[in-house]
């Protein structure tokens, strides 16, 4: 066996969960050790004879149970007898129980002093250590929820962007089929942008692989590392205060029963050589098993699309590009200065740690532990989040090198619109009272909520054009709370929620108003669309001079005379205002820590929010959804489970 000290994160690759069961079993010695020292307290009570009963039940527990607590449920090499007797922990329990059973005579007045500071004591730390475990249990599965969110993430992209290609096939036929329809010049600028969505569909695909293969290696080239040398600390501090405890009624045995001081002083021996380190070696040597990391995924083209893995830099694509990197890189900015933070105060925690494990007088070891761990678990998050904000911008750097566009970022703003506004980039209508759409503070230019970071950063101070500004009514929304619109960071940094710097799935929300139609059409060609007097429709792009506007019945959507139509006065919105019948049941309580943050009671419903960017699919480990009071809000998705 090798002296020095190994890590379980560096010799055992991606095996927390058998690491967990080992230190169960553990907490579990614990717990059959604080029942053989109640037992014995009743039989020191009630003479030697059930002394030397409880002994013998006792040992054969033991061998039940001591090749899983020596070398794990499943260990990887042949073991016999001898291999147990290596184990310094499992010989130091040998040998209180051969005491036990040699040492059949006792008396009542050590009974309470057993039962209060041995008893008790291991009562304690069995019940600290279990929760400890169970929260260090329930960080691994939100690693593993935010790891497989990315490689889900992936495949949406990968889905998204097949069926943009897909798309843009199918305009390309019915373009051809259109030469000599009157529609042929409005079909021509819309395979066109179709393209554009396909081009960014497919840099949407990419960055989302690129951040897949970080998260990866970060959860098993770190993460799963850090975790597990986590594990080991707490189980080397379990057993370092389990043998301590049991020194300690040895102690008090010696003390009260000279005639057992023989006996307990070879108990305290054993005791004194029991070493984590070695036993650890131990189980480590008996449960090595090949390891091998996922290789990193690569992009796959549309089966019915040519294509290569190249990001695309054609000027809207590269805008785009460009807004999406000075946003992340202003992202990063933030959370840098978080992370220096967090990294100052998980220092001091260590070190307070390190020096009240020490010197217990200094304080509670325990409550330090404890906010280690709350601090260790924050810093993990925030690396991870620094990890995808890297990723994204290093996959958009890599594909447009030092061109990073225009330096004059326009200053979005949500807002709504009380009579149509032509947007700045796609020239189409927006209206509605439902902040559908976004206008610069600087400039007043207004575009849709889609259209914002396809807009190039070249704002002019006042050179916008009015778009009704004496009718317009702004508002900040969480989502732009939640985004970075500078590269200035706050001379006060609070504190940020888990929430701050979550990266939120696609959520292009869609207002569309509502029209009445006055009078029977039949179509004449597929771009038009059949309706009947009378029904409701909604519009999807208002009439752009053409004399048709684009409608959906919802059964499809095409063209429809505008002279057909009476337009409503309110707007038929897409967004996620109402709730989706799904319900998911709250199994932790949850504080809410921001005014767009939902807070949860243990065995609460709450019913998702629906839309494209509601409920689950809000954003990367955060749900969105609707309390019994009517309340939206979002919440962690690993404190709740689907009814």
């Amino acid at each position: 066996m090798a002296s020095s000290r190994q890590l379980y994160g560096d010799c055992l690759p991606d095996q927390v969960d058998r690491i967990s069961a080992n230190l169960d079993a553990h907490i579990q010695l614990v717990a059959d050790v604080r029942e053989l020292y109640k037992d014995r307290v009743a039989l020191e009570r009630d003479f030697a004879t059930k002394l030397q009963a409880l002994a013998k039940k006792s040992a054969e527990k033991k061998v039940k149970m001591e090749s899983v607590l020596v070398l794990g449920d499943d260990p990887t090499k042949t073991w016999g007898e001898s291999t147990l007797k290596q184990s310094t922990l499992n010989f130091a329990f040998d040998s209180i129980i051969n005491s036990m059973a040699n040492a059949a005579q006792d008396h009542n007045n050590i009974a309470d002093t057993l039962t209060t500071q041995v008893v008790e004591a291991l009562k304690t730390v069995e019940r600290k250590n279990e929760n400890i475990q169970k929260t260090e249990g329930q960080f691994y599965q939100k690693l593993i929820s935010d790891r497989d969110r990315s490689y889900s993430e992936r495949l949406k992209t990968k889905q998204k962007y097949d069926e943009e290609c897909g798309e843009v096939e199918g305009n390309r036929q019915r373009q051809s089929r259109a030469n000599d329809d009157k529609h042929a010049e409005r079909v021509a600028r819309q395979l066109e942008q179709q393209r554009v969505d396909m081009l960014n569909s497919k840099n949407a695909y990419i960055i989302a692989t690129a951040i897949a293969n970080k998260t990866k290696s970060k959860f098993f080239g770190t993460d799963l590392v850090h975790l597990e040398n986590q594990l080991q600390a707490v189980q080397t501090r379990l057993v370092n205060k389990f043998a301590k405890i049991l020194l300690h009624a040895q102690a008090l045995q010696i003390s009260h029963l000279d005639v057992l001081k023989n006996r307990l002083a070879e108990n305290e021996a054993r005791l004194n050589e029991v070493n984590p380190s070695k036993d650890q070696d131990l189980y480590i040597e008996y449960n090595i098993r090949p390891f091998s990391a996922p290789s990193d995924w690569k992009f796959e083209p549309c089966a019915t699309f040519y294509d290569n893995e190249e990001m695309s830099v054609e000027p809207d694509a590269k805008t785009v590009l460009q807004n999406r990197l000075r946003r992340s890189r202003g992202k990063l900015q933030e959370l840098t200065a978080v992370i220096e933070t967090k990294q100052r105060e998980y220092e001091q925690l260590e070190k307070l740690a390190v020096a009240y494990d020490g010197d217990h007088s200094l304080g509670n070891i325990e409550d330090i532990s404890d906010k280690y761990l709350e601090t260790d678990h924050n810093m993990t998050f925030f690396r991870t989040s620094e990890c995808i904000l890297n990723a994204e911008i290093d996959a958009i750097v890599k594909a447009i090198g030092d061109d990073v566009g225009a330096q004059q970022p326009h200053n979005f703003k949500s807002s709504s619109f009380s009579i149509p506004t032509t947007c700045g980039y796609c020239k189409t209508s927006i209206w509605g009272l439902s902040k559908q759409g976004k206008t610069c503070k600087v400039c007043n230019l207004s575009v849709h909520a889609k259209c914002e970071l396809k807009v190039p950063a070249d704002c002019q101070r006042g050179g916008g054009v009015s778009r009704h500004a004496s009718r317009l009514s702004t508002s900040t929304s969480s989502a732009s709370r939640m985004s970075v619109t500078g590269t200035s960071i706050p001379t006060q940094l609070v504190t940020p929620t888990a929430s701050s710097f979550v990266h939120a799935v696609s959520k292009e929300e869609e207002y569309h108003s509502t029209a009445k139609v006055l009078f029977d059409f039949t179509a004449t060609s597929e771009f038009e669309l059949s309706v009947s007097e009378g029904s409701t429709v909604t519009v999807i792009e208002h009439d752009d001079g053409s004399g048709w506007v684009k409608v959906n019945d919802g059964s499809g959507d095409g063209l429809v005379p505008a002279s057909y139509l009476q337009h409503g006065t309110g707007p038929a919105s897409s967004s996620n205002q109402q709730g989706s019948g799904q319900y998911v049941k709250a199994i932790y309580a949850y504080e809410a820590r921001g005014s767009d943050e939902l807070g949860l009671k243990d065995g609460e419903l709450i019913e998702l929010s629906s839309g494209p960017s509601g409920g689950q699919y809000y954003g990367e480990g955060w749900w969105e959804g609707i309390n019994s009071l009517g309340q939206k809000g979002i919440f962690p998705s690993n404190y709740v489970e689907l009814v």
